[in-house]
């Protein structure tokens, strides 16, 4: 692409600009002037305004000059209105005509807008420059775009196909037609790179333009598809061509599958090529390249390349017929260095680039290889000879051998091969063949290359996008065998078009009951299409061709001569016209009549070669050129294109006919398998159109684009989709897709899709117009699918719109009450602020605060007073808790150790229950295991008796088939030996015609030495005869010549009259020898016509003999195959009871393992069980439960037992009815040869009965071959509705699975539904614009209804005045009538007066006046019928596009008064939710408030909670004392080991109580800290309200009182809890130790178990090393039998090879006494010719001597009958050696059959005698070898019944060694189980121990702490006491100075240090006291502890 072009913006060509469109100016414009198109001859159809209207015709004045122009109305057609102008889809038009579309077209192609959508297809015109619409930004904007979101592009095309594949898994095709030059090429490239960029895999997208520079492959993402993209390079280098039309014109037809997996990438493609025109290799048309890659080597191709390849400039080739012919635009050797870089990308290597580039060399090189004419001969001979040299070593050839094979090739004559020598013209014939045929192999391997490159075979396709580019329509002056293949082509694809767009698209109307009239378009293409190519009646041009390429002397002249008999009559098929033109036949293709030439139409159909060459080429030193020819055995060699001229080679050619198929064969071949993929694909039709011939730009001929567009259908397909219903959906998928927008329509429950679906639609208030239910589909008009869409996605975008405000208003809320609570917050903050701000400098507030604290100093004395009272009580209050607690704690341990004790219990039978519980599972699923082995057994059991009967059923009919064998064999027998009786007489007969035919060898020699003398004596007279016809044939050209030939030859017939008569003599003793050997011959004739009939009856007996054997021998086979089938399934039976076998070795096992178990159990329910009475009446449960379960298994296994010996006796009868089977089939043989016998006589009376027929049948074949061409005509219309139903079938099976795979997608459709919401917002945007357009749309409506009714009145009146005409048409042919009348009675009048002729005479004349006048009349109205049928047609045109129109606008209409009640929905939905909000709102206030409350209530439960926690801290505190206790006298707890023996079980009880209780504090433990993280949010949250409450504390002046209250109360709450401690430390303390205790026991269990285990594992190795041993021997027994199996099955085969060489012996045997046979019938026959070409040489010796004067030609006859003779006599003399060959080769033969047959017998007779000694009866003969064979056969029968048991045998072997493998893996598994589950107890115990450690140090930690915090606390107790005991001192001192009267200092600045500690803070002073009362209450605790 240019740099201009880059640089452009893209959107000018691709989008409309709506503002030129939508002039209201132009709008005004049309509708005043009334703006119509007229068509004009210069620009196809010009615009003109309507002036006045003079009846039918219109008087117009043209637009663009202002001239006036009277039209007829017919011809006018209407004009769209100005927004309709550049109109992206010509569908919506409302008037549809020719013009309107052409205009449309053109408009947007001035506009750069070359891309126009046509209904279902698009529109391409070929814009003869570069447009910037092709790069990757214009590609990201179509990707994932639906179609009319985007303007028309060939993007579009490519997204909807790899849309549809993906959806609805169906296989697409981009069908790219056209004219040659109309842009195919360029656009499929378009679909590939748009196909390359989109389904690249996700690597690939990274990258897309690294330069492909190195000649390795780029190993990097997207390597597949930049391969894909590159392969176009090469393929127009080798097959593209610069032409008259197009500049880049592919010669060959492509088409490319690109394969995608089920994800949508790209996972490989292909490519297939049609009919490549290799004849431009060679020749070219003027202003013509050949292919480009000639051009781009030449120029491109460096020095040394040049030097490899032997390369020239471009003049000194003659293939090069123009030279160098540049194409603008274009550099050959960027080309050339393009094709290279491709080439390296696609991995192609150096050494085959340099091979291919050698071959293209050479092809130019075989046009430099000049042939010449030697002077005295027409030989070709070669004078200079480095051009061949040059070709030579390009190929990789000898010279000297190359130029023998041209000049003088081997040909094949008869069965020798002689050198003929070439002409001229042949030399130069053959060397262009071989150009050809090299160039196109080399194109077909660069195909088949590139195909293996874009081959991926790993990922398996999962659907393909096809791509095909094909020549377009070709008419030249000119045409030829090439253009007619690629007009067939088109011609195919056009019907494909027709057949998708107009038949199927009806006729599935029709099927789904829609009412519809079929139209008919007028495109049947099928009478063209069969002129090409019907095989038969009349047969096509191209099996008119075929058949001629096989006919001998055939010529291109008798092809046109055959084809102008067979197919002259044909409607498309017509002749030349004039004698001069140089067309031989013409064909009326859709696309317009084309002339063709056919010259060597027959040689390019066969394709020869010289052979020759070819096969040196096949062995070319260079292995790229061996490989290219190595279909050396497929050509068409020279031999057989000289047998088209020379009957002498037509042998040969014949001989070759199936070994090669022919040019046209093949195309079609190829032809009619791509037309089976597009049909199979859903087609996408891309029509590429040519806007002129001149290849400018921005220049549109309208009548070269009308043409087109009419070949093309694209009105039809227009107005089809217009009127018909293109979009269809099925019942399911609609109801499924659209039921959201109709919610309550369909009631709940089911309901028939039909019915569904009309609810729905009467819910959508759809128009009737629009939609049509048919019988499982819902087919709509174009637009209203959209529609729905739309309304569904803005229904879900209202539905996700709804979801999201909910969301918001959720997040909202929250947010707001948080803001609430913050503002709250700041309110008293800065409430709090403001009053310390104002209060801050008050001086008043100054005094209060510094005289505040001071009140408090004279109440002190009081208040001490009655904290002393307080405190007296408070000490009465702690001794009565204290009894009280102590009385309580008694009673708490009390009820601990009931609960302990009741623990134990519970957990005791907790274990019970559970170990139960798990054995009763346990035992129910083995049970229902066994039950489910049982059913299975029951079904196998029943199955096996219906085989046995079916197989004893089939034993009867067998044993009945075998004894009727048996008797045919007997009777074979007796005929055999008959047979063998004759066929010793027939060879004595043999003999003795030998014998005659050897004395007639004898006489023919002697003839034969005199018929030597006759023709030395007639030589030197062939000689001069000879020289006579070279002059005569030179004479024949030349009439001079001829002449003066004529003289000489009158001359010596003069001299030779005496030579004549000495042979005419000569002739008269060839005459007698000739009568002697007639005789002679006619006596031969009649012994072997004799020999003949003698030979016919033996072999039509031995023939029936041998199939009655062979029929035998079949059937024995069969009864074989069902020998070894019953003893197959015997053996599957064998196998079956062996597997139940092992099923109840399991079941045993099994009951050995549960009783073991229950004697563990047993002991395990003795130790524990004996405390309780409850425990002994669970164990009483068990055992009855397990002696149920015993007595269960026990009944199973007798039924199990019982099922077994009944299989065993039903196999042995199962076995005795297979025996009687097999008698009963042998009689049913029997009776079977019986009725064959019958039958075959019936087929010989029925064979005379044909014979009899076949007369009749002569005669009746002339009415039938009249009858058979009507019959294949409608044969073929049969096939072909059979054929498309066929398709419709597979079609509607395929939407069925499609219906399946859309549900499916139907949920990712949903997802992308989610984008579309985006788009909503939009819409909305847009819905203001839509209601000014509604109401515009609504004037327009009022206008188009006034119009409707003006031209109903028009109409109104045109019926009026059509029925006027009518009447007066009536009036006329009345008139005329009684003009007839008066004629008759005027004839009548004239034979009765002759006399008046005169005056009737002038009557009549009168008469003939009127009638003519009359006759005019007549003609007028029908003019006028015509002009009103015409108008009428034009109106109801006119009326459906304003139907459409009006259709369209109700749409419009409906869609808008729908949005307008959509918008009042909404506006009523808005005020609801607004309403509802306000609600909500009032509701969020209360639940505020409701939260507040709730707040508080959770703060009172925080610190109940903070409590809970420091009660549960402090009894861990004392848990870890009592562990620290415990830790200490452990040392004297592990000297009594006697004593921790006996409390060993108690312990083990402890340890799983404390598991138990250990648990539950874990779970305890995890709920309150779940509790806890749950507080600490609350707190978080109410954190807010507490600051404001603590605040509104602070301000209250009596916060302190309450502050002392409450420190006094936590005083003595603190002393309780002391208290409490104290107490639970003593109870933990004692737990701790029995808990150690328990944790002991546990660790020596646990020690004990791991002791268990480690002995249980050693067990299981030892069992696991027994089971590999038994493994080992397993294996190897299992590979003995695999090698005994393997050396019998090399015996069997040895067995049956050697029958296999026995058959096919005996079959070769007689195939050569057939041959024989044959050749003595070919013998005979030519014997009787010879004998009438004797009776013919008696004829013309008549004729020589009656005529003298004839004399030459008569001799010329002659001669030409001797050599007839003489090579009859020849051939006849070798077919006699050939024949006493054979009958020698017979007879040794026969010889060898006899010596074997007597050995037979002779083994017979020995197997006799031993079945006489065995059985004690002799039988017959022929019987004993009977049974002798069939002891052999029973002996391999039972060899191989040995075999398959031994098979069998080891099979369960294997199967048993498998089991026990699988059952001892199953126990390791379980063991490994336990081992794992005894692994994890210990952890688990470990864990637990190492928690309890961690607990223990934790709890000392603590302890440490307690104590350090004791420490402190009695240090700050000690602090305070002194300071108080000062204050108290002070305070005397004080008071003790006021009484004296004394200085206050010491006390003012005590209370000033006072002062300053209550202005810091008050919560210091109260922390102080706390810590005090704290410290006192420690102080008590440590001295009742020390106590």
């Amino acid at each position: 692409m240019s740099q201009r072009s880059g640089q452009e913006d893209p959107e000018r060509y691709l989008f409309v600009d709506r503002a030129v469109v939508y002039n209201p100016a132009a709008q005004a414009d049309w509708t005043a002037k009334r703006l119509v198109w007229i068509p004009s001859e210069r620009h196809g159809f010009e615009a003109a305004s309507v002036r006045e209207e003079r009846g039918e015709e219109v008087v117009l004045e043209l637009a663009e000059n202002g001239k006036k122009a009277v039209v007829n109305k017919d011809d006018i057609q209407k004009m769209n209105p100005p927004k309709f102008s550049k109109v992206e889809d010509m569908a919506e038009l409302t008037c549809l005509n020719e013009a309107s579309v052409l205009f449309n077209l053109k408009d947007r192609y001035y506009s750069g807008l070359i891309y126009t959508y046509s209904g279902l297809f698009c529109v391409v015109i070929n814009p003869y420059k570069n447009l910037p619409i092709y790069s990757d930004n214009i590609i990201e904007m179509y990707r994932g775009k639906k179609r009319h979101e985007m303007p028309p592009h060939i993007y579009a095309i490519s997204e909807s196909a790899y849309r549809c594949m993906l959806q609805d898994r169906e296989d697409q095709s981009i069908l790219c037609t056209g004219e040659s030059g109309a842009g195919k090429t360029e656009n499929t490239k378009k679909v590939i790179q748009y196909l390359a960029h989109v389904a690249s895999s996700h690597k690939g997208r990274k990258d897309h333009t690294v330069p492909p520079e190195s000649p390795k492959p780029v190993k990097q993402q997207g390597e597949l598809e930049r391969q894909l993209l590159q392969a176009n390079p090469i393929l127009e280098s080798f097959g593209n061509a610069k032409t008259v039309k197009n500049d880049n014109s592919s010669r060959f037809g492509k088409f490319i599958r690109i394969n995608f997996d089920v994800t949508g990438y790209i996972v490989g493609a292909n490519i297939e090529t049609y009919l490549l025109e290799k004849s431009r290799a060679i020749r070219q048309a003027k202003d013509e390249r050949t292919f480009h890659v000639f051009y781009q080597l030449l120029a491109g191709a460096g020095e040394h390349l040049k030097s490899d390849l032997l390369l020239e400039g471009f003049n000194n080739y003659r293939f090069l017929s123009n030279g160098n012919i540049p194409i603008p635009g274009q550099q050959d050797k960027d080309n050339f260095q393009e094709t290279m870089d491709a080439m390296h990308i696609m991995s192609f290597a150096h050494d085959e680039i340099l091979a291919m580039l050698k071959v293209v060399s050479s092809v130019l090189q075989f046009g430099n290889v000049i042939f010449k004419k030697e002077r005295n001969t027409d030989q070709a001979s070669m004078p200079d000879n480095t051009a061949a040299q040059k070709l030579c070593h390009l190929l990789g050839l000898n010279v000297m051998e190359f130029t023998r094979a041209i000049l003088s090739p081997r040909i094949k004559v008869g069965r020798d091969y002689v050198q003929k020598a070439q002409t001229k013209e042949q030399a130069d014939f053959a060397v262009e063949a071989l150009a050809k045929a090299t160039y196109e192999r080399l194109f077909r391997w660069l195909v088949h290359r590139i195909n293996k490159a874009l081959d991926r075979t790993k990922r398996q396709g999962a659907s393909f996008i096809g791509i095909l580019d094909i020549a377009g329509f070709e008419i030249f002056q000119l045409n030829s065998f090439e253009q007619m293949c690629i007009n067939y082509t088109n011609e195919k694809l056009q019907q494909l078009f027709n057949h998708t767009m107009f038949i199927l698209e009806q006729e599935e109307y029709q099927r789904e009951g829609i009412e519809w009239s079929f139209i008919d378009f007028g495109l049947d293409l099928q009478p063209c299409i069969d002129l090409i190519e019907r095989p038969a009646g009349p047969p096509g041009i191209l099996a008119l061709l075929d058949e001629e390429c096989w006919f001998p002397k055939a010529t291109d002249k008798t092809f046109i001569d055959k084809l102008t008999q067979e197919q002259g009559t044909h409607s498309k098929f017509q002749k030349p016209r004039q004698l001069k033109d140089k067309a031989d036949f013409c064909i009326i293709h859709y696309a317009g009549r084309v002339d063709y030439k056919a010259d060597e139409w027959l040689m390019k159909n066969m394709d020869p070669l010289n052979d020759n060459v070819a096969t040196l080429l096949h062995q070319s030193t260079d292995k790229f050129v061996a490989e290219l020819w190595k279909d050396v055995d497929r050509i068409v060699g020279l031999d057989q294109v000289a047998g088209m001229n020379e009957t002498a080679f037509g042998a040969t050619y014949k001989t070759k006919k199936g070994m090669f198929r022919t040019v046209g064969q093949l195309y079609k071949e190829s032809l009619t398998k791509l037309m089976a993929t597009l049909r199979n694909t859903n087609p996408n039709f891309v029509r590429c159109i040519i806007p002129n011939h001149e290849k400018r730009a921005g220049k549109l001929e309208p009548h070269l684009v009308l043409d087109q567009l009419r070949c093309n259908g694209v009105l039809e397909g227009i107005r089809i989709c217009r009127q018909g219903f293109p979009n269809r959906i099925v019942f399911q998928e609609f109801r499924q897709r659209y039921e959201i927008l109709t919610p309550n329509a369909i009631p709940k429950g089911f309901m028939d899709g039909k019915q569904a679906c009309e609810r729905m639609i009467r819910a959508l208030e759809l128009d009737p117009n629009l939609f049509r239910i048919g019988q499982s589909k819902i087919f709509f008009r174009t637009g209203v699918l959209a529609h729905l869409e739309e309304e569904r996605d803005l229904k879900i975008t209202d539905i996700i719109i709804y979801f999201q405000s909910v969301c918001r208003g959720y997040l909202a809320r929250k947010a707001f009450a948080k803001k609430q609570q913050q503002l709250s917050a700041l309110k008293v903050l800065q409430r709090n602020c403001a009053a310390y701000l104002k209060l801050r400098h008050w001086q008043w507030w100054r005094l209060f605060t510094k005289v505040k604290p001071l009140l408090q100093v004279t109440r002190q004395e009081e208040e001490m007073q009655a904290k002393d009272e307080e405190l007296v009580k408070v000490k009465e209050r702690q001794l009565k808790v204290e009894i009280e607690l102590v009385e309580m704690e008694r009673k708490h341990q009390q009820i601990i150790e009931e609960k302990n004790i009741l623990a134990e219990q519970l957990h005791a039978e907790t274990e019970l229950f559970a170990e139960a519980e798990e054995m009763r599972v346990r035992l129910l699923s083995r049970k229902q295991e066994l039950e489910e082995i049982l059913h299975d057994l029951e079904s196998r059991v029943e199955e096996e008796e219906e085989r046995n009967q079916s197989i004893q059923n089939e034993k009867k009919k067998m044993q009945s088939h075998i004894q009727d064998l048996e008797e045919q064999l007997d009777e074979e027998e007796a005929a055999r030996q008959k047979l063998q009786l004759d066929k010793v007489t027939a060879e004595a007969k043999i003999k003795k015609m030998e014998e005659d035919v050897l004395l007639l060898e004898d006489q023919n020699s002697k003839f034969l030495k005199e018929k030597k003398l006759l023709e030395d004596r007639i030589g030197e007279m062939t000689s001069h005869l000879t020289e006579e016809e070279e002059k005569a044939k030179n004479l024949g050209k030349v009439k001079n010549k001829q002449e003066m030939m004529m003289v000489d030859l009158e001359e010596r017939l003069k001299k030779e009259e005496k030579t004549r008569q000495e042979l005419e003599k000569a002739k008269r003793k060839l005459d007698a020898e000739t009568t002697d050997l007639q005789d002679q011959i006619a006596e031969l004739q009649v012994q072997i016509e004799e020999l003949k009939i003698q030979l016919a009856k033996k072999e039509e007996e031995l023939m029936t003999a041998l199939t009655r054997s062979d029929e035998e021998a079949l059937q024995k086979n069969n009864a074989l195959k069902q020998l070894r089938e019953l003893q197959a399934q015997l053996a599957e039976l064998q196998e079956d009871l062996e597997s139940e076998k092992m099923c109840r070795t399991k079941a045993e096992k099994l009951k050995r393992d549960l009783s073991e178990e229950l004697e563990a159990l047993k002991t395990e329910l003795e130790d524990t069980l004996d405390t309780t009475a409850a425990q002994q009446e669970l164990r009483s449960k068990r055992e009855q439960e397990v002696a149920e379960l015993k007595k269960a298994i026990d009944e199973e296994s007798k039924n199990h037992e019982a099922q077994i010996q009944d299989m065993r006796q039903r196999h042995a009868t199962s076995l005795e009815e297979l025996s009687e089977q097999l008698d009963q089939a042998k009689r049913f043989k029997a009776n079977l040869e019986k009725n064959k016998q019958c039958l075959e006589s019936d087929n010989k009376e029925m064979a005379c009965e044909v014979k009899s027929l076949q007369q009749t049948k002569m005669e009746s074949e002339h009415k039938r071959k009249k009858l058979e061409t009507q019959l294949q005509e409608f044969m073929s219309r049969a096939t072909e509705v059979e054929r498309t139903k066929g398709e419709l079938a597979e079609r509607s099976h395929k939407l069925q699975t499609e219906l399946d795979n859309v549900s499916a997608l139907l949920e990712e459709s949903e997802k992308k539904g989610v984008k579309m919401a985006k788009e909503v917002d939009k819409l909305n945007s847009k819905l203001q614009d839509l209601e000014e357009l509604r109401q515009e749309e609504t004037r327009q409506k009022l206008n188009l209804s006034g119009q409707i009714r003006q031209l109903e009145v028009d109409k109104n009146t045109l019926l009026e005045q059509q029925e006027e005409d009518e009447e007066a048409r009536r009036n006329l042919e009345k008139q005329l009538q009684s003009m007839h009348a008066q004629l008759f009675e005027t004839k009548k009048k004239l034979d009765e007066d002759v006399g008046a002729m005169e005056g009737l005479e002038e009557v009549k004349r009168k008469l003939q006046k009127d009638m003519e006048l009359a006759s005019q009349h007549l003609e007028e109205k029908t003019m006028a019928m015509d002009k009103m049928e015409k108008t009428k047609n034009r109106l109801q045109q006119e009326l459906e596009d304003l139907m459409v129109d009006l259709d369209h606008q109700r749409q419009i209409v409906s869609s808008l008064e729908k949005k307008q009640k959509k918008f009042d929905q909404l506006l009523a939905e808005e005020k609801t939710i607004s309403a509802r909000y306000a609600e909500e709102r009032d509701r969020a206030e209360a639940e505020a408030r409701e939260k507040d409350t709730k707040a508080l209530s959770m703060a009172r439960a925080l610190e109940e909670a903070l409590e809970a926690k420091e009660e549960l801290e402090r009894f861990n505190k004392q848990l870890r004392a009592e562990m620290e206790d415990l830790m200490s006298s452990k040392d004297d707890v592990g000297k009594n080991v006697h004593e921790l023996e006996k409390s060993k079980r108690t312990l083990e009880q402890q340890v799983e109580e404390m598991r138990t209780q250990l648990e539950e504090l874990e779970d305890e433990l995890q709920a309150t800290e779940d509790a806890k993280l749950r507080l600490e949010v609350n707190m978080q949250a109410m954190k807010a309200q507490f600051d404001r409450d603590l605040q509104a504390r602070d301000e209250q002046g009596e916060e302190k009182k309450r502050a002392l209250v409450k420190q006094v109360r936590e005083m003595e709450a603190e002393l309780e809890d002391e208290r409490k401690q104290r107490t639970l430390a003593v109870a933990t303390k004692k737990k701790l130790e029995m808990d150690l205790n328990e944790v002991e026991g546990h660790i020596e269990a646990a020690n004990k178990g791991r002791d268990e285990a480690v002995k249980q594992l050693r067990k299981l190795q030892a069992q696991m090393k027994d089971y590999q041993r038994e493994l080992e021997e397993a294996r190897a027994s299992r590979d003995e039998i695999f090698t005994q199996s393997k050396e019998n099955e090399k015996k069997l085969k040895s067995l049956e090879a050697e029958i296999l060489q026995l058959q096919e012996d005996h079959a070769a045997s007689e195939r050569a006494r057939r041959h024989a046979e044959q050749e003595r019938d070919e013998l005979a026959d030519e014997i009787s010719n010879s004998a009438s070409g004797k009776s013919s040489l008696l004829e013309e010796k008549r004729r020589l001597e009656a005529r003298i004067s004839q004399l030459e030609e008569e001799l010329e006859e002659e001669q030409g009958n001797m050599e007839l003779l003489n090579d009859r006599f020849r051939k006849t003399t070798l077919q006699v050696d050939t024949l006493n060959a054979e009958l020698a080769g017979e007879r040794s033969t026969t010889q060898k059959s006899e010596n074997a047959r007597q050995q037979m017998e002779r083994q017979n007779k020995d197997l006799k005698a031993k079945l006489a000694e065995l059985e004690g009866t002799v039988k017959s003969k022929f019987k004993a070898s009977i049974t002798a064979l069939e002891a052999k056969i029973l002996q391999l029968e039972e060899q191989m019944e040995q075999e398959a048991k031994e098979r069998a045998a080891a099979n369960k072997i294997v199967r048993r060694t498998e089991k026990k493998l699988k059952e001892v893996m199953m126990q390791v598994e379980d063991e490994r189980r336990h081992a794992d589950q005894y692994k994890e107890q210990m952890e688990k115990a470990n864990s637990r121990m190492k928690q309890l450690k961690r607990q223990l140090e934790e709890a000392e930690e603590e302890a440490t702490r307690a104590n350090a915090c004791r420490r402190k606390l009695q240090r700050e107790l000690d602090d305070a006491t002194e300071a108080s005991e000062g204050l108290t001192r002070e305070v005397n001192s004080l008071k003790n100075r006021l009484r004296r009267g004394g200085p206050v200092s010491s006390f003012s600045s005590s209370r000033s240090g006072r002062r300053n500690l209550n202005l810091d803070g008050a919560s210091v002073d109260m922390s102080d006291d706390d810590a005090d009362s704290r410290a006192g209450d420690f102080n008590d605790t440590q001295a009742s502890n020390a106590e």
